[in-house]
């Protein structure tokens, strides 16, 4: 990221000082360097004005989330989840510690609550490389966690419906039908390519590891610590199923609601937020749950947040200011976005498109940015299109670097490749639903 946050200052800059070289001064328009300028301080407090107006809807979905999550939602998506993975993960045994941890980092993230995904995923990737013979080298299982990681399985993506309601949207959860059916699409790739790939990238095979004591020392591991919280969390869902039969009857649900959503998503949409705080308020007290209390923990939770991310917001928003103020965002978008815009792709949502995989805190920006700008707002297409992309796609250098990192993974095999067609695979079914329901 502090390359890419450099390379954006300065092209704007040059771009503004050649500009700035062949203006006009009796023109009487401003000059470009006072309009870099303007737009500068214009971002700076524009990203601080955008942040404040997200701690009240921040603070309402991280409520919502803790009331679930105290509640015991997370194991139940595990649960539900784990009798599909056991047959996803062939090489993974069923009651090995990995495949608690897996399941429980795909439940976290399909309640879209990042921050307790990322443990289990590095907890996870650490119980795989103990069954792995050949270290330093990514397993088929390796290659197919990250795939599937980086596809975004995504089904309340509440860090987006806040950003959108913050920035006016009137209708903020209109995106959880596109997110659902773009993160289908995306995850079901991962998964095929991954498997097709696996045998044209064989691992050279070496003697199977019996004893953790006599694994091959790694150079600089990393050191991981874990909760016990999040230990226990990983050791229950190692022993606790459903039935296959309702981790079918789940699937099979979820797939039947994307033509439901595409044939009625604008009549569903404005039902979402109020019916979400209803069912989570009511499943908590179902599960006796203080809610009033768990809530406004979470609430707290999300106060902070919001407070935190603002000088990430302050420093992407300025460069993407920069970026536009300057002429140069005219210069680089416009050729190629006449291109894209034959697809669908307009040229105001190719930055998001391509910063998606390499910066989440850079896609957040221009997110913000994107639905932020009165000329498009977040109730048009670009504004789904771009919410869109932020709930079903990852930031898939960061979860490479973070998850084999952890494990010292230097030759990663297909994972790349999976998780890149994975990514692609999100932004064509982005553009596809967003047509379909808001072109």
């Amino acid at each position: 990221m502090n390359g890419i946050f450099f390379a954006i200052v300065i092209i704007a800059f040059a771009v503004a000082g050649i500009r700035q070289f062949n203006w006009d001064s009796r023109s009487g328009s401003s000059s470009p360097m006072e309009v870099l300028s303007i737009g500068m301080i214009d971002a700076a407090g524009g990203a601080v004005t955008l942040a404040i107006g997200l701690v009240g809807a921040m603070a309402l979905f991280l409520g919502l989330m803790k009331v679930a999550e105290a509640g015991g939602l997370l194991t139940i998506i595990a649960k539900t989840l784990r009798p599909l993975m056991i047959r996803l993960f062939p090489e993974v045994p069923a009651d090995h510690p990995a495949m608690g941890a897996i399941v429980m980092n795909l439940s976290a993230n399909a309640l879209g609550l990042g921050n307790a995904a990322t443990p289990f995923g590095i907890r996870a990737m650490e119980e795989l490389d103990k069954l792995n013979p050949n270290p330093g080298t990514a397993t088929n299982a390796m290659a197919l966690f990250l795939a599937i990681n980086t596809s975004s399985v995504t089904l309340l993506p509440t860090g987006v419906i806040a950003l959108r309601a913050a920035a006016g949207s009137q209708d903020p959860a209109g995106i959880l039908p596109t997110t659902l059916f773009a993160t289908i699409c995306s995850t079901t790739i991962a998964i095929l390519v991954a498997k097709l790939c696996q045998n044209l990238w064989p691992a050279t095979r070496g003697p199977a590891k019996t004893d953790p004591a006599a694994e091959t020392p790694k150079e600089a591991t990393v050191q991981q610590e874990y909760s016990q919280e999040v230990r226990a969390m990983a050791e229950k869902a190692e022993k606790s199923t459903y039935p296959f039969w309702v981790s079918a009857l789940a699937l099979a649900t979820i797939i039947c609601f994307v033509p439901v959503t595409i044939m009625f998503g604008q009549s569903i949409s404005p039902w979402i937020i109020p019916g979400l705080m209803v069912t989570l308020l009511g499943f908590g007290v179902a599960r006796r749950v203080a809610i009033y209390e768990v809530f406004v923990e979470g609430a707290k939770d999300g106060f902070q947040v919001a407070l935190r991310i603002i000088p990430y917001l302050v420093a992407i928003l300025v460069a993407v200011g920069m970026f536009r103020a300057s002429g140069a965002m005219e210069l680089m978008i416009e050729p190629l976005g006449e291109v894209t815009r034959l697809f669908g792709l307009p040229p105001e949502a190719l930055p998001m498109a391509l910063l998606r995989p390499l910066s989440g805190s850079g896609a957040y920006g221009i997110l913000a940015s994107i639905i932020e700008n009165p000329a498009i707002g977040p109730d048009s297409y670009t504004g789904y299109l771009v919410s869109t992309f932020q709930g079903s796609t990852e930031t898939t250098f960061y979860v490479l670097a973070v998850y084999f990192g952890a494990v010292q993974i230097r030759r990663i095999r297909h994972a790349l490749v999976a998780a890149l067609a994975a990514d692609a695979t999100g932004v064509a079914a982005a553009i596809v639903i967003c047509t379909l329901l808001y072109a």
